[in-house]
């Protein structure tokens, strides 16, 4: 979760702003900003630090406190064992519970179906997340049931073994016929929400793409990640002047309210245990196709 100071807000005791904005005691508060749970500006601060107007707070696993419950939530799953599962996100469903947001996400729905049999590495708000898309883009995602699965997968996915393809709709016509976006990305250094292509406290970023269609005033793009960055399809998008579709962050192409047209298409990984290769597609949703379906007949 992330809060950006207005400037009457300024000049207060972040722990007292937390507190108030997020209806939590300054204990919690506290021992998350000791934990290093909360940064502003991407850096660590004291309990005592007076907010200035325009610093971005993140708060990354604040309340420890609070119980996340399961929620019989329906989940479509593609494989599952004793160690993992695969899992495909409907767009608008939040991958895990957050301060101001603890229900009807996808690690609610996970909690009820695993009897919460899932790894505990990333805390209670995160229990079995290895990676995560956006709240509006679809998709699959591992998930690991137990903790020595989750470090495997982790290793795997820092190591670049675990194979991962996108589809895209985005703006304009791409004449070529494939590319390769090799952009660090960082914070936006004027709005601290968003991220953006920038040489300033930047990672390596590499994202290649390859043309499926093209219609008049779009293109349908298949994408595969070298490197798994906040929003890296959607700003390497928008920084070669193809952003996505429906992307109302990065993009002024709005269609309706669906949310932006990126899908995760399919995932490869070796199993944790069996180290058997396991490899999946999921199909675009039905609002996704109902959005080409414009643009073919534009």
């Amino acid at each position: 979760m992330e809060l950006k100071v207005k400037k009457e807000e300024a000049n207060e005791r972040i722990d007292t702003y937390l507190s108030r904005n997020l209806n939590v005691s300054r204990s919690i508060v506290t021992k998350a900003i000791k934990s290093v749970n909360i940064l502003v500006n991407d850096k660590k601060i004291k309990t005592g630090y007076l907010i200035k107007e325009n610093d971005l707070i993140t708060i990354k696993n604040l309340i420890e406190e609070i119980k996340i419950e399961g929620e019989n939530i329906p989940l479509d799953i593609y494989y599952e064992d004793n160690d993992v599962l695969v899992v495909n996100k409907p767009t608008h469903m939040v991958v895990h519970p957050a301060p101001g947001n603890y229900k009807h996400t996808l690690v609610n729905a996970l909690i009820y179906h695993t009897k919460n049999n899932l790894s505990s590495i990333g805390g209670e708000n995160r229990v079995g997340i290895v990676h995560r898309i956006d709240k509006d883009t679809s998709g699959l995602l591992i998930i690991a049931k137990n903790n020595e699965s989750h470090n495997i997968l982790s290793s795997d996915f820092k190591n670049k073994r675990v194979k991962r393809k996108y589809i895209a709709l985005v703006s304009g016509v791409i004449e070529a016929s494939k590319g390769k976006i090799d952009a660090p990305i960082g914070r936006d250094k004027i709005d601290r929400k968003k991220m953006a292509v920038t040489e300033s406290s930047s990672k390596k970023s590499v994202t290649n793409f390859k043309v499926l269609e093209r219609f008049n005033k779009a293109t349908l793009l298949e994408l595969e990640l070298e490197t798994g960055r906040t929003h890296q399809i959607r700003v390497h998008m928008a920084y070669i002047g193809h952003p996505v579709i429906n992307d109302n962050v990065y993009g002024k192409n709005i269609i309706n309210d669906y949310g932006q047209m990126l899908h995760a298409k399919y995932i490869g990984f070796n199993h944790p245990k069996t180290k058997e290769f396991l490899e999946f597609n999921a199909p675009l949703e039905k609002e996704f196709l109902n959005i080409l379906e414009i643009f073919r007949n534009s």
